[in-house]
């Protein structure tokens, strides 16, 4: 996004046409009484019910009132009433949807009580019932709309901040002696304020058009004051006569009403596109960058995924912004491949776009994505996924997440055979009991009634496994499968999904930033750096990091503790930060951290070749001595140590 242009939702045609009516609504309720205010009270009997003219340009009523002037002017009375009525709501609501939150459990179920029952009365009733108490008038019309608004806000504040309630930086508080005051306008209030900021916003014209109902059907404002409703009620007695009687007031209450309405929904688009980040129009935009076609080898016959130049885009404020750069990768079947590198180096949206699962608005393109035989590069999304079926099956991040909430763990894992394969109600609830019972989930029957959040973490990511299993897939895709898990939970599930893979035969895909947890697991290691990948290599090169081509790989070996790792000297490291990939990063993205880059390093991109290894490397210097085909570079046999030794920044 440019530095010096921020989003704002007046950029909008929506956005800039309401906030404008508005505008012109509070400019006309502040001056509109003092300037027309007793020419339009005034009653004139010599123009008693004239039709339109051009003095009176809707006429006027039966006390010879200008009309439009009566229009404007009711301005104050019925937006003023609106917003009294609306904050005094949510204030209301605020205070017992949300103070509970760090008053205790007892007081939630008390307030949660309360807000149920107020729910539950019937508003019509609740207007009558005021009408009754305080009698008709203005104060009874905004009183009676405040307490029917207050228990939506209440139920909104409530389950808004049901979560910040639950949180650890609430409980930290608590655990502080931070007064439960200051809890609640520190803490609670400033988490929960832009979705009830919106809802303010758009239930002002809401309760500007009851307030004017009240006032038409004679419970609202009381002559001699007068509001929009009023003078519609008024000016019903007339319509077949002078039809313009109600015009000015009806297309006040609707343009109002509108107006405001259409505010809230400008504003909660903004909101949600100021979290997401903004990007051009795609008028602006342009087409998606596509990936050159170039001429490839034929596929070998036990290759089950084929990829070949995969770019993956997304739209952004300057353009389109790549941060997967011409991957290129091949995954044999029965083959366990790990995917390591740091956080943001596309490793994620790289197996995901592969499963058919990128991100929405990303243009994945591909001179080669053959899975299984089939071509999926060019392929529709809907189309590709259809073509996969249930031949990928994926272990997510984040099991919470993944899994449904609302939805039993076993209706979850039965969804794969009632829907791709057929099977009955019954059969399916059987598979998945099986499957999770495959997964060493003990008394598997019963754990298929529960809900997600009565699993622990590693049980959780143990039925995720299942769940990618029990559609018999070719290839599961594994993202950070061991995340925010104890050590001795992770070596569980690695030891789970690699015997799932050899007792299916399916190929796997394991994403980490642990290269540790890949070295336990897989045959072989994709390195990935700034969205490409820099080392292909066997696993066991880990445990000889001296024959290791990459400087970035071996910096991440490196970092690796062992028992003979010396305890008196500080952890090795890689100084510096990753680049920016929302913008262009030009020649090695790992030249600025590497203590071998050169000239050459930082204006050309280097591309995976054969090394003498026995797998690939993207380096103009590789560690070993050698050097890729065609790299040219000169000092290439200039080693990490020697580079070191002579002082050169890492």
């Amino acid at each position: 996004m440019s530095q010096n242009r921020k989003p704002s939702f007046l950029r909008s045609p929506m956005g800039l046409a309401s906030a404008t009516v508005v505008g012109l609504l509070v400019v006309l309720a502040i001056i509109a009484p003092p300037l027309w205010g007793a020419q339009a009270s005034t009653p004139n009997p010599a123009n008693l019910l004239r039709g339109p003219s051009s003095e009176h340009p809707l006429g006027t009523d039966g006390l010879g009132r200008d009309l439009l002037l009566r229009t404007l002017v009711a301005t104050r009375t019925t937006v003023g009433m609106a917003l009294i009525a609306t904050a005094c709501g949510a204030a209301a609501g605020l205070l017992l949807g949300a103070l509970p939150s760090v008053l205790g459990a007892r007081a939630q179920r008390w307030f949660s009580a309360v807000i149920n029952t107020w729910l539950a009365f019937p508003v019509l009733l609740l207007a009558m019932l005021m009408v009754i108490l305080m009698g008709t008038g203005t104060v009874t019309a905004v009183v009676a709309l405040a307490l029917t608004m207050t228990p939506s806000f209440a139920r909104l504040a409530q389950t808004l901040s049901s979560k910040v309630g639950g949180s650890e930086y609430l409980a930290a508080a608590r655990l502080l002696g931070v007064p439960k005051g200051r809890q609640f306008t520190h803490y609670v209030l400033p988490n929960i304020a832009e979705p009830i900021i919106v809802n303010v916003t758009m239930s002002i014209g809401g309760g500007l058009l009851a307030l004017s109902s009240l006032s038409f059907l004679g419970v609202g404002v009381q002559p001699p004051s007068y509001d929009w409703g009023r003078m519609l009620s008024e000016g019903f007695e007339q319509v077949y006569t002078t039809p313009t009687a109600v015009v000015g007031p009806a297309v006040m209450v609707i343009l109002a009403g509108v107006s405001f309405g259409m505010l809230g929904e400008s504003l909660a688009s903004f909101l949600r596109e100021r979290t997401r980040g903004r990007a051009l129009s795609p008028a602006k935009l342009g087409p998606a960058p596509v990936t050159d076609p170039l001429e490839l080898d034929p596929l070998q016959e036990d290759v089950l995924l084929d990829v070949k130049g995969l770019s993956v885009s997304f739209p952004g404020a300057d353009g389109w912004v790549r941060p997967v750069q011409d991957v290129s990768f091949t995954l044999h079947r029965g083959e366990i491949v790990g995917v390591v590198g740091e956080s943001g180096s596309g490793k994620s949206v790289t197996m995901m776009s592969v499963a058919q699962l990128a991100p929405a608005g990303a243009a994945v393109t591909a001179q080669r994505l053959n899975f299984d035989g089939t071509e999926l590069a060019g392929m529709r999304e809907q189309v590709a996924a259809k073509a996969i079926g249930t031949d990928i099956g994926i272990v997510f991040q984040d099991s919470l997440t993944a899994l449904n909430p609302a939805l039993r763990v076993g209706t979850q894992l039965a969804e794969v055979p009632r829907v791709h394969q057929g099977a009955t109600k019954q059969e399916a609830h059987e598979r998945a009991v099986e499957a999770l019972d495959s997964v060493r989930i003990p008394n598997a029957a019963h754990r298929a009634t529960l809900f997600p959040h009565e699993y622990s973490g590693g049980m959780r990511q143990r039925a995720l496994i299942a769940m990618s299993q029990i559609g018999k897939p070719k290839l599961i895709i594994a993202d950070e499968p061991t995340t925010a898990l104890d050590v001795t939970v992770q070596q569980r599930v690695l030891a789970l999904l690699r015997r799932e893979c050899e007792d299916s035969g399916a190929a796997a895909l394991v994403v980490s930033h642990d290269i540790a947890v890949l070295a336990e697991l897989c045959q072989r290691i994709l390195v990935m750096y700034a969205g490409r990948i820099v080392e292909d290599v066997d696993v066991r090169m880990l445990a000889h990091p001296e024959q290791l081509a990459h400087p970035y790989t071996r910096a991440l070996a490196a970092s690796l503790p062992d028992l003979d790792t010396d305890r008196t000297k500080p952890l090795a490291t890689i100084p510096g930060e990753p680049p920016d990939l929302s913008k262009p990063v030009t020649g090695c993205g790992f030249a600025d951290r590497c203590a071998l880059a050169s000239d050459r390093c930082r204006t050309e991109v280097p591309v995976l070749v054969q090394h003498r290894h026995g797998g690939q490397v993207a380096c103009f210097h590789p560690q070993d001595g050698s050097s890729p085909e065609d790299s040219g570079a000169a000092g290439s046999e200039t080693t990490l140590h020697e580079a070191h030794e002579e002082g050169a920044v890492a």
